[in-house]
């Protein structure tokens, strides 16, 4: 089959590889129908992950058609159309019991080597790093998944692959991101960020009442679709976030702040972004947080921080005097996506949601290397890449 494989740096390309197969009776195969090119693909075609090796295939955001189903599963028949999430869970531990599915004690196959990275091993992530369990990913014409039996979504009706496509994760990493700041109705929420994460934040904080939702970036047409969903923007080329915020709350800051972004900030204009490219430049710091200095400095006191952005290692000079002494609550983690699939395919249903706004270029498989580029240098008006194999 085809698939997309990470061979270095900012080197993706289209390999024949071999067909996935049925190795536990609790698998199934999935042949691909749509996938996508996450913002967190794009923390690994930059380099800035550990854990990746040669000829790893790609993606966590992919649904289809089940071919073939493990004698242990009986969720599933041959047929079935699903979305599947990119956290891999087992339904069973004392984690996935209490809805904590990427943190799933089982499913990380590399746990030793997560453990000493992190403390604790977190969940298989598919197409996402030998740290995560070095699972083949979903940019590919068939995919195994794991525990079948436990997380694909069903689909049953007549919605389109765009619709759905992102339960599998960006619909319910932007929701929970909201979710984690508990809304209220006199809130101000700012979201770092108008990517797709950042948009679904918006459209959750809007639907769960949210006074006023206000997005950074500067990229015009994600600002316009921010606009679209009910924010106020700022472009941060052009004005103070701090100033523009402060003005927006009457001095007082927002409530809840979302960090979107994760550690590949690209803001230019301040002396500690210059600090941090310098840093990663000579391998002395991993990620760029210069999102989440300006959160915990703009935030109201007694405010709530919520991170979907991924970060994957070390980060320097975080004003953490300053997160104590105001109070913030800081909420973050990969996202635990079967907690909210039922929820939001309901939404979708009902025309609460229509996900596929997001969508901006769909292209064949055999385009996806080249899509890698243009997606990370936000060319074409590009805010979401969907792959058909």
């Amino acid at each position: 089959m085809k698939a997309l494989c990470w061979h270095g740096k900012k080197d993706v390309r289209c390999d024949d590889v071999p067909d996935p197969r049925i190795e536990d009776p609790r698998d199934a195969i999935v042949k691909v129908t749509s996938c996508a090119i996450c913002g967190s693909d794009l923390h690994l075609y930059d380099g800035f992950m550990m854990g990746m090796e040669a000829g790893d295939i790609l993606g966590h955001e992919f649904m289809g058609e089940v071919v073939e189903v493990g004698s242990a599963d009986h969720r599933l028949a041959v047929g079935d159309r699903v979305v599947v999430p990119f956290t891999i869970c087992c339904g069973e531990c004392e984690q996935c019991r209490r809805g904590n599915f990427s943190v799933c004690e089982r499913t990380n196959r590399n746990k030793a080597l997560a453990e000493k990275m992190f403390g604790h091993a977190t969940a298989g992530l598919f197409g996402y790093t030998h740290l995560t369990g070095g699972y083949a990913g979903g940019q590919a014409e068939y995919v195994r998944v794991p525990y079948a039996n436990v997380a694909p979504v069903k689909i049953t009706n007549g919605l389109t692959d765009d619709q759905v496509l992102f339960l599998g994760d960006i619909l319910p990493t932007g929701w929970q991101a909201a979710v984690q700041c508990d809304i209220q109705p006199t809130d101000t929420v700012a979201i770092w960020g108008a990517g797709p994460v950042g948009q679904f934040a918006i459209r959750a904080a809007v639907l769960l009442g949210a006074k006023q939702v206000v997005v950074i970036d500067n990229v015009p047409e994600r600002l316009g679709m921010a606009e679209a969903g009910g924010a106020t923007t700022i472009d941060f080329d052009h004005e103070s976030v701090i100033e523009r915020l402060n003005d927006l709350t009457g001095g007082k800051g927002p409530e809840k702040c979302i960090d979107a972004v994760g550690m590949e900030a690209h803001a230019t204009r301040s002396l500690d972004s210059l600090y941090d490219r310098a840093k990663q430049a000579i391998m002395l710091e991993t990620d760029r947080p210069h999102v989440l200095r300006e959160m915990i400095y703009v935030c109201r006191p007694a405010g709530t921080l919520s991170v979907p952005g991924v970060y994957g290692g070390l980060i320097d000079k975080l004003p953490f005097g300053a997160l104590m002494n105001k109070g913030l609550t800081l909420r973050t983690g990969q996202t635990h996506v079967n907690r909210w699939t039922d929820d939001l395919l309901r939404r979708i249903e009902e025309g609460q949601l229509d996900p596929s706004f997001v969508v901006t270029h769909t292209v064949a498989l055999e385009d996806g290397p080249e899509m890698y580029k243009t997606f990370r240098d936000k060319k074409d008006g590009c805010i979401k890449v969907v792959l058909k194999p």
